[in-house]
């Protein structure tokens, strides 16, 4: 039984600290809903993939090919009686705005159409800042927004409720911070509901012009009042009282954005909190203001959605202004925000220390041994040779291209070779020396349309259709082009034959042999002068799917035969030291076992195969636990803990940032903070293997995944120069302790002369309490040969580090073995803790 499905299982009352989006999934099932559809997109991916997939005998669950297509699934299911989820980002609502939009004029009795869409106002997974909530409300679609994690949980069963009672889809607008970070919900009575009588005319859901008119004004003229006088008296409207003359509105997560401000201001006004935005309760709106002895300032996320719905109820607030662009609050931001127009708040905020050595540049990339990298390379060769003017590319981690200039543009998904289609429409001459880039889950979403219109329209060139079989910038869910669907049923769909269906010529090329994929690009690229048009489709399974075993380095570098070129230097899983000498880091991942990238790079035949990898091996760790007994648990006195511990680690990808959240939030559960609140923060977006990262950690009187100015308690770097990135080190607050790894990642092709020396990092943090430590030459002498188990060196650390260390051992140390999966890796985690513990500060 799965964990999810146990957490479906447990009695009410239960606690557990989760991502947003599994207490969304959980409270879906806890709703009763009967079926869930949708496309991966981050930050809304995990809802379906790391939750309700697991429970299909439950729930009838799976992926369309694209945001629209799962919407209208979503309304055939309220049709048929089904209470219906439907998730996706903000470009997939977008995409499916003509399904959602016409949708929203049905009025007649059927299951609930409840759309999860999981906003990024950073934005940091996609392109958007867009504010849909005027979309929304124009479609005449009510809009929820979770303020916390526990309203992530509760709110699917409201929105049920609401959909079937006033008979509309309804829209759960989600902040992706709440989304992606983890915080401790409590769970509710589980019930179930009956499915609705299919109803004997479906004439009903017909979108004639003049019915869609009809439908538009009795939404307007009924469902809206009626919800709007609803919400009224709905707990989805919340009033606590205050001391000050002043006051807040806050909507959705910028609620407790605003609750960890007002903790570090010492502040307590009255707060008028909202989890629905669209329509707003005017009524309590009115009279709060008018209680209110001075200024009332709004917090919402996303535009000005709110201030400007309570404006037009002639109430006069305070905002974010008329040019302001914030789209997202951070608790700094909120202060700020307060000082400057509230007089009587006296703060300073924490002064920022100017740094005199910049941050090391480290763009998101490719993951070491991703199949792409070869093509990479090779556009980037051909444009040199001046044989490539441009290359189009697509959403994904095709996109990751762009730094490694393989491509120039990124528009939307499926669009890269309509766009080359336009630009050789335009200016023919570069119908040769143009190509567009896609991946096989965008290209079955929406580019096969593309595919089907160069046919169609004659035009010549080169498309490229990166083929890994599945949705890997979303963690790796099945796509049309994997070998079966979400259910596990065998797929009968084959990108291949869908290409030469289309009519274009196809030519299938292994993606990590780099001689076969330049030859098969300049051939195609020759072929387009007399006016052909040709799919290139690169085969290569994601570096993430494939076994482990086969991600074990074996590839050594002959010092004699080396000559210092320089070329294997392309990938996070290689470095050069000061001599130029090339040795492979600890990210390296054996591209999969296959035909090694750099190996096919090198022209002196220096990079070797070897048999043994010197990982830590079953014969090392042999009796190891034998000295540990699983204890049982440890009982802890409150008034003997701080009021709060808050922490912030930052890294890059692939350190086990992760993992190591995970455990301190885990073993919080066995202490008095369970009482209180647990919260865990990553970040949420593209943190690919070796670019830069930053988690926070908090527990005890605490709100918020993102900490405010001079809170926390530890800063943890496990990479060197990521001490440097602007705002870090003014987390930490006064007295606070900084636990510095000194392990270094040179982002491919950087000097070493641009990376920052040691000494000059120490120099930078004089002044501060900080620990040293070479985490992974601790986890090396400990026989960790590949360096993997450095997080959980500085996990044992951490334990011996005020005020952390006030939680015993045996919590730390139970939580870290109930996340090993083997006896061979908890006694490696269990050496790596010890020796991290030991260690001299």
């Amino acid at each position: 039984m799965s964990k999810f499905e146990q957490m479906v299982d447990a009695p009410a009352g239960s606690k557990f600290v989760l991502q947003g989006n599994q207490a969304f999934a959980l409270g879906v099932m806890h709703a009763g809903y009967h079926s869930a559809d949708g496309y991966p997109g981050t930050p809304s991916t995990e809802i379906i993939d790391k939750s309700l997939a697991k429970v299909q005998d439950r729930i009838n669950v799976g992926w369309s090919v694209n945001e629209a297509v799962s919407v209208a699934v979503g309304v055939g299911r309220a049709i048929a009686g089904d209470d219906t989820l439907v998730t996706m980002k903000t470009p997939g609502a977008l995409q499916a705005g003509d399904t959602i939009t016409t949708a929203a004029f049905y009025h007649a009795p059927a299951g609930a159409l409840v759309l999860l869409v999981a906003s990024d106002y950073a934005p940091s997974s996609t392109q958007h800042v867009i504010d849909l909530k005027y979309l929304f409300a124009s479609s005449r679609i009510p809009v929820l927004e979770p303020r916390n994690h526990q309203e992530m949980y509760e709110l699917p069963r409201h929105a049920a409720d609401i959909s079937r009672k006033f008979n509309t889809p309804v829209v759960i607008l989600a902040n992706g911070i709440l989304c992606h970070s983890e915080a401790l919900i409590e769970t509710g009575e589980s019930r179930k509901v009956g499915r609705r009588d299919v109803s004997k005319d479906l004439k009903n859901w017909m979108g004639m012009p003049y019915l869609a008119r009809l439908g538009y004004n009795k939404a307007t003229t009924e469902r809206i009042p009626q919800l709007s006088q609803w919400l009224e008296s709905s707990t989805l409207v919340t009033e606590t009282e205050g001391t000050e003359d002043w006051s807040i509105i806050a909507g959705g997560e910028s609620n407790i954005i605003v609750a960890e401000a007002l903790k570090t201001l010492g502040c307590k006004p009255a707060i008028l909190s909202l989890a629905a935005l669209y329509p707003i309760p005017e009524t309590r709106i009115t009279e709060f203001c008018a209680k209110s002895k001075g200024k009332v300032l709004v917090f919402e996320d996303g535009d000005k959605f709110l201030e400007e719905k309570i404006r037009l109820l002639g109430m006069d607030v305070v905002s974010k202004g008329k040019f302001s662009t914030i789209t997202e609050w951070t608790p700094e931001s909120v202060i700020d925000h307060i000082i400057k127009h509230v007089e009587s708040v006296n703060f300073v905020q924490p002064e920022s220390r100017k740094l005199e050595l910049p941050p090391v540049i480290r763009p998101p990339s490719i993951c070491p041994g991703c199949p792409y990298r070869a093509l990479g390379l090779t556009v980037d060769k051909l444009r040199k040779q001046g044989k490539i003017f441009s290359s189009f590319g697509d959403i994904g981690c095709s996109t990751l291209l762009y730094f490694l200039n393989a491509i120039d543009t990124c528009l939307c998904m499926g669009a890269s070779d309509a766009m080359r289609q336009g630009f050789v429409l335009s200016r023919p001459e570069y119908a040769s020396k143009t190509l567009s880039v896609v991946g096989d889950s965008c290209e079955c979403h929406s580019g096969l349309d593309a595919t089907r219109n160069s046919v169609f329209r004659n035009v010549p060139g080169v498309k490229i259709v990166l083929d890994n079989c599945i949705t890997a910038m979303t963690g790796g869910q099945p796509a049309p082009s994997s070998s079966s669907n979400l259910a596990g049923i065998p797929n009968k769909f084959s990108l291949r034959k869908a290409l030469e269906a289309e009519q274009a010529r196809v030519v299938v090329v292994d993606s990590y042999d780099i001689a076969a994929v330049e030859k098969a690009l300049v051939e195609a690229l020759e072929r387009a002068k007399t006016g052909e048009f040709s799919v290139l489709l690169l085969e290569g399974a994601c570096i993430n799917e494939v076994a482990s075993k086969q991600k074990v380095p074996d590839l050594t570098v002959n010092g004699d035969l080396c000559k210092q070129c320089g070329k294997c230097n392309m990938c996070p899983g290689i470095e050069l030291d000061e001599e130029r000498n090339p040795h492979f880091t600890s990210l390296c991942s054996n591209c999969a076992g296959g035909m090694q990238v750099c190996m096919q790079l090198c022209s002196f035949g220096a990079i070797e195969g070897i048999s043994e990898s010197g990982a830590l091996h079953a014969a090392d760790l042999q009796g190891v636990l034998q000295h540990r007994q699983e204890s049982k648990k440890v009982k802890m006195d409150r008034c003997s803990l701080p009021e709060s511990l808050r922490l912030a680690i930052r890294g890059i990808g692939g350190q086990g940032n992760l993992f190591f959240g995970k455990i301190l939030a885990d073993m919080m559960l066995n202490t008095p903070y369970a009482e209180t609140h647990i919260v865990k923060g990553d970040t949420h977006g593209m943190a690919q293997l070796g670019g830069p990262v930053i988690s926070t950690f908090s527990c005890g009187d605490v709100h918020s995944p993102v900490l405010a100015p001079g809170s926390a308690d530890v800063l943890v770097v496990m990479e060197m120069s990521e001490v440097l990135r602007p705002g870090f080190l003014e987390l930490l607050k006064p007295g606070g302790t900084i636990i510095f790894n000194t392990f270094r990642a040179l982002p491919p092709n950087i000097k070493k002369e641009n990376y920052p020396q040691l000494a000059d990092v120490n120099r930078t943090l004089d002044g501060y309490k900080v620990i040293t430590i070479d985490a992974n030459k601790v986890a090396y002498d400990l026989n960790d040969k590949t360096g993997k188990t450095a997080n959980v060196v500085v996990l044992g650390l951490l334990s011996t580090v005020a005020p952390f260390n006030q939680v015993p051992e045996e919590i730390w140390l139970n939580s870290l073995m109930s996340h090993s999966p083997n006896d061979n890796v908890k006694s490696a985690n269990y050496i790596a803790f010890k020796g991290g513990a030991s260690h001299d500060q």
